[in-house]
């Protein structure tokens, strides 16, 4: 059973349900006595309650609440930095891979999560170390994908692939995806890359549009080290991590992608199985 004294709330900012369920989900916690910290989106839907920022709000908590879509958790991820704390998900939208529990369920969800009815989905992170010159410039974590996109209109991109200093191809794209298990149902998915079951130790390499059509996905162990060698010029390419944060890379950088050592904690109720939700967000058999 889950000890809870203290949750932290993240919300999606500007989301027309977030108001009223936030009104109910902070009384619904204070009579069980349980302190909240807010952060400022989630604030900004009830007068008189103070907001921190998310890496404040996610401080010293026994579990994290979410309100808001994938793109949210990806955010919340990023603010929680590798703590060990198990976050529930609500979707206040209608795709949400990870985001699969509904507004209507989240207080039946939640009852059970504190009384420890609910399995705990561990995901691991995927480790970017961007290197300039041959020293580390930047380095990010990332809970779906590592991506490179071209930025030119209508130029491509070259990148040389590497897996555990075997070259795989030298990429002429729009550009690549690197994807963990988690992100294999996001931006890989769309370039179509395989669906890889949460608990495979794999990693996704699937090029964007290449420019030779026999250029396909390829799946690799979760230990093997990707190294991406960037060809192209100047600014000519962007390093995106989940899609929110970033920067532009240098002809001749060099990105090695990995399993990271840090891990997130999602709660997951009995009846969200990893088909159900495929079948539901894909409309699978529907006719």
């Amino acid at each position: 059973m889950l000890s809870v004294r203290r949750v932290g709330i993240i919300s999606k900012p500007g989301a027309g349900r977030a108001r009223k369920v936030v009104a109910e989900l902070l009384p619904w916690l204070a009579n069980r006595g349980i302190e909240v910290r807010c952060d400022e989106e989630t604030a900004a839907y009830v007068d008189g309650v103070e907001g921190f920022p998310r890496v404040t709000a996610t401080e010293d908590v026994d579990m994290v609440i979410l309100l808001g879509g994938d793109g949210t958790l990806l955010s919340a991820v990023r603010a929680i930095g590798g703590r060990d704390v198990p976050l529930l998900a609500v979707n206040l939208g209608d795709l949400g891979f990870l985001t699969a529990i509904t507004v209507e369920e989240l207080f039946p969800e939640l009852e059970r999560a504190l009384n420890g009815e609910h399995a705990m989905g561990q995901r691991r992170l995927l480790r970017c170390e961007l290197l300039r010159g041959g020293e580390v410039r930047s380095v990010y974590d990332a809970m779906n994908d590592i991506v490179f996109n071209k930025v030119d209109i209508a130029r491509m991109i070259d990148i040389e692939a590497l897996v555990d200093d075997q070259l795989v191809c030298s990429y002429k794209a729009d550009g690549l995806i690197v994807s963990s298990p988690t992100g294999s149902t996001a931006y890989s998915l769309s370039a179509g890359g395989p669906i890889i079951f949460p608990s495979v130790d794999a990693l996704a390499i699937t090029p964007i549009c290449p420019h030779m059509l026999t250029n396909r996905p390829v799946i690799v162990p979760l230990d093997s080290v990707i190294r991406l060698n960037v060809r192209a010029k100047d600014d000519a390419a962007f390093l995106t991590i989940d899609g929110q944060v970033g920067e532009p890379l240098k002809a001749n950088d060099v990105v090695f992608c990995r399993c990271s050592d840090k891990t997130v904690r999602l709660v997951s109720p009995p009846r969200l199985k990893f088909f159900d939700v495929l079948r539901q967000k894909l409309k699978w058999g529907e006719r």
